[in-house]
Formats: C-alpha cells, structure tokens, sequence
C-alpha cells in the first residue's frame, strides 16, 4: 500500500526567511499524523504546501498519489481541510454549508441529502441542522467543519489546530470524532497542534517539526521511551534509599524535601516491585515522562504560543494563491 502523503526536499521561503526546509516524510494511508510544533515552527505553511494553498519554492509532495506542483486540482479532490480560523458561513443554517460544499466538489446530486443525513449523524448535530451557524457554539461549529471536510469522502484530511480557542469539554468532543474516524480507518489525518494531550492521545505517529525541519519522528510511546525514565517520589523508611537505590531499574536515588526523588525506568511496569521493597510508604507520587519533555529534548525549549515569525507572509502568499 503506498503512502498517503510523501514529500522530497519540500521547501517554502518567504524572502529571506525559510518557513519549511528541505522536509523529507512518508505518512501512511490511514494513520494519524501528529505534527508538533510551537507557532512559526512551519506546521501551517507545510499544512499550506500540501494543500496547494502555498507554492513550493523548491522540492515537492504526493499527496493521494498526485503532484502537488502539476496536479494542484486533482490533489484538492482528494483532500478535506479544517482550517485554524473558523470558515463555515454563520449566515447559512448547518445542513446549507453542507450542501454548499457538497456542490463545489461535484458530489453527485442524487448522493448530497444521504451524505449530509450522515454527517450530520456522525457529528451530533442532527437536530440543529436547520438553525443557522451564528447560534452554534464554538464545539459545533468545529464539528461542522470537520463534518464538511469529509462528506466529499476525502482521502486525506488535513486538521490545523481543529481544537484551537475551544473550551475543555468541546474539545474533548472533537477528540471524540477524531477517534471515530481513526478506528474506521478509510481516511489519513494530519493533525496539527500544541496541545500535548491531544497530540498523544490520537497520533499513531508525531513529527516534531521546528524551524521549519522535521527533528524527530516517532510514534508517541517511543519518544517518550527515548526521552528517558520516569520520576516516582517517596516518603518512607529514612534508611531505605540505599536499599532502593540498588534495584536493577533504579538509575539515581536522592533525598529531596524529606521525600526519596528515584529515577526508574517503566513505572507501569517496575512500580510494584518498587512499593514491595519500600516497605511502609507513608505517600507515593509517579511523573511520567510527557510529550513536553520529548520537545524540551528534541528542540531545547519548551512548546508555548508565539506569534509566528512568518505569518504576515502567509497570509499574503496564501492570499495570493487563493485568487489565482
């Protein structure tokens, strides 16, 4: 089965700043591509390329087997978006978005009201279908979108920052529908984000893309395995450390703050054995390692909201694309 997406030296620059830098990366069919970045690190603008909203400077992608650079059309047919910015039209009721895009990509008339009744199912909003989009709630009108992003049965399905400015329980709502499509398995998602949660949970895979290169790659277990081991804090037996400290799967022990600091490889696993030999534990505290330690690694500095460096120039060259 070939890959949903491969890219070959793909480069952006706007002027003298290089936005995306010779990026070389296979996705696979069906999986769920992470890309995990802070802002301006070139998640949008490789979003953009893809897309055929951007030029490529130099290099290229298939994206469901079409050029980016010769088939920009073909690749839009096979392709779905959710955009960061929200793009559904407040002034048309949920089923009318629908309708609308259903039509701009030929999806045959016979097929649209089936396809828009399953949508609509599939997101939960059946029974505001008819209400115009003004009175959605932000978490609706995010699974407005996505639901108008697959009723032309896309192939691939790019979603940049799907859960940005939502508030926690929509935005566990949207996972909600990510999931669903990952399990049914027909359609390859590229996420885009910097909530960590989020990049976890749902990735088979995550990219970490920073200053526009692809720095590590990986699925969400194996980078933390490579980041290092987990941190279990104890209060027990004062002259208990040295006796832990000797445990096959202790690499340091120290007293910090009247408590033991270890450092252990796989908690899941070791943590019984750890408890056992303790003996009496009067309290226990276990820090996982996390997808910011991975970055914090991998980058050197923790992912946190900027404003992207090279916005500005996006917008205009994405602008310009557009009205070609």
């Amino acid at each position: 089965m070939p890959p949903a997406i491969i890219t070959t030296d793909l480069t952006k620059r706007f002027g003298a700043l290089t936005a995306v830098d010779a990026v070389n990366l296979e996705i696979r069919e069906g999986e769920v591509f992470g890309l995990l970045g802070p802002n301006g690190a070139g998640k949008t603008t490789l979003i953009n390329l893809l897309s055929t909203l951007l030029k490529a400077t130099s290099g290229t992608a298939l994206v469901a087997g079409r050029d980016i650079n010769r088939e920009p059309l073909a690749v839009r047919r096979n392709i779905g978006i959710v955009f960061q910015e929200p793009s559904v039209d407040d002034l048309l009721t949920g089923r009318e978005n629908l309708k609308l895009h259903s039509l701009l990509y030929g999806v045959p008339r016979a097929e649209i009201d089936g396809r828009i009744a399953r949508m609509l199912e599939l997101v939960r909003l059946t029974a505001r279908a008819d209400s115009f989009v003004k009175t959605y709630s932000g978490g609706m009108r995010r699974r407005l979108e996505i639901a108008r992003g697959l009723i032309h049965r896309p192939k691939v399905l790019f979603l940049d920052e799907p859960t940005l400015g939502l508030d926690p329980a929509s935005r566990k709502d949207v996972w909600t529908y990510i999931r669903g499509l990952k399990e049914a398995g027909d359609t390859t998602i590229i996420l885009t984000t910097h909530y960590m949660e989020e990049a976890d949970s749902l990735s088979d895979r995550i990219g970490i893309i920073d200053q526009g290169h692809i720095i590590e790659l990986d699925t969400p277990s194996a980078l933390k395995r490579k980041v290092g081991q987990d941190i279990v804090y104890l209060r027990c037996a004062p002259g208990a450390l040295e006796t832990l400290k000797d445990l096959p799967f202790i690499s340091e022990g120290i007293e910090e703050e009247g408590r033991f600091r270890l450092t252990l490889e796989d908690s899941g696993r070791n943590l019984p054995a750890l408890l056992k030999a303790a003996g009496e534990v009067e309290e226990v505290e276990v820090r996982r390692v996390t997808l910011d330690d991975v970055f914090l690694k991998f980058a050197g500095h923790q992912i946190k909201d900027e404003t992207e460096n090279h916005s500005m120039f996006e917008r205009i060259a994405v602008s310009k694309s557009v009205r070609r």
